[in-house]
């Protein structure tokens, strides 16, 4: 008896709160996820950063022992000073094929900027830039974000509303499926367009990639991520490329226009009737219940809205004196005429 009593009230419950349950189940998977990534990372990367590190070490010994007039606390200054230059984009090798602040290259940082990705690489130098960045990212995030929004929707009207409409009555195949197919090929010929076809080229152009690190590129670029590990016209000599600042000018064009179609991918998958099924598990409550006051409130309205609703429908009934009152106005408003009898009738009634 007691274990049927807390089995049904153990299902009421989940019943009633399985939104929410769904929910705490969600967020404790994200957790595992980000503790099972990090935990791969640093199995991967961990015996590399070591590594390294042991051959920074041998290096500085090798320059010392071959340069013993350079102290170490000269040489670690010298090294530190570097690296600080590096974080704001100016590096000491090849310092005169690279120019930051450039027109285009100021286009290439906005464009990372507003968009989110930030690649880290160039950074405003001075306070001026700085207060500037702020200012300007304040206002233009919330612009590139609309206006991304708007942008996707458009293309969202051609590419993935009106195919599924059309084929859907074409085909007579069920609209949930269909819209599933379209999605699918819809970014399979994105990731060829924008992901595939430009890691080729990237490989071409930049001497020191290989397609994984162009792919890599392109896919954190695309996706916003932006570590800045990987920027193109960041290593490759004034030889390699004839002209640098149109390099950079498609670079950001290319970049923009993917993010855009990245969207529509995106917004594609999460109009899915199986997405959406999916995350109504989570944030929709199923309302079963409402308190007393909430029904009385409803109920008060809608006797209200009939009352009003009768009222103006059902014609008013006059009462008896205001039927002899209208009787009598009409008496008075029409004047008695005499009938006029004809001599025929007289002499018979005679």
């Amino acid at each position: 008896m007691v274990v049927s009593c807390t089995r049904g009230w153990c299902a009421r419950f989940m019943d009633r709160h399985q939104s929410a349950l769904n929910f705490a189940l969600l967020v404790v998977g994200y957790i595992l996820y980000l503790l099972i990534g990090a935990g791969i990372f640093s199995a991967i990367e961990l015996p590399y950063e070591q590594e390294i590190r042991r051959e920074l070490r041998e290096a500085q010994q090798d320059f010392l022992s071959n340069n013993p007039c350079v102290s170490e606390a000269r040489l670690e200054e010298l090294l530190a000073r570097a690296l600080e230059a590096s974080n704001y984009g100016v590096s000491m090798l090849g310092n005169d094929t690279n120019r930051n602040w450039d027109f285009v290259s100021s286009l290439f940082f906005t464009s990372t900027v507003l968009t989110t990705t930030g690649y880290g690489h160039s950074v405003p130098l001075s306070d001026e830039g700085k207060a500037f960045c702020i200012f300007y990212s304040i206002f233009g995030i919330p612009v590139t974000l609309f206006f991304l929004t708007v942008v996707v929707q458009r293309i969202m009207a051609v590419v993935t509303r009106r195919p599924v409409s059309y084929f859907h009555r074409r085909w007579a195949m069920s609209q949930s499926k269909l819209a599933a197919i379209h999605a699918t090929c819809l970014a399979l010929i994105i990731a060829l367009l924008f992901l595939i076809i430009p890691a080729w080229i990237f490989v071409s152009l930049e001497s020191d990639w290989d397609f994984l690190e162009s792919l890599y590129f392109c896919f954190i670029s695309l996706t916003t991520i932006g570590l800045g590990d990987y920027v193109p016209g960041e290593t490759h000599s004034k030889e390699a490329i004839s002209h640098p600042t149109l390099y950079r000018l498609a670079i950001t064009i290319y970049l923009l226009i993917g993010l855009v179609f990245v969207l529509v991918v995106l917004e594609t998958c999460c109009e899915l009737p199986q997405m959406k099924r999916l995350s109504h598990r989570f944030y929709q409550e199923k309302v079963k219940e409402l308190d007393s006051e909430t029904i009385n409130i409803i109920n008060s309205d809608q006797l209200s809205e009939t009352s009003d609703h009768v009222t103006n429908h059902i014609p008013v009934i006059p009462s008896v004196s205001e039927q002899a009152a209208s009787l009598q106005r009409d008496n008075k408003s029409t004047p008695y005429s005499a009938v006029s009898v004809s001599p025929t009738v007289g002499n018979k009634l005679r």
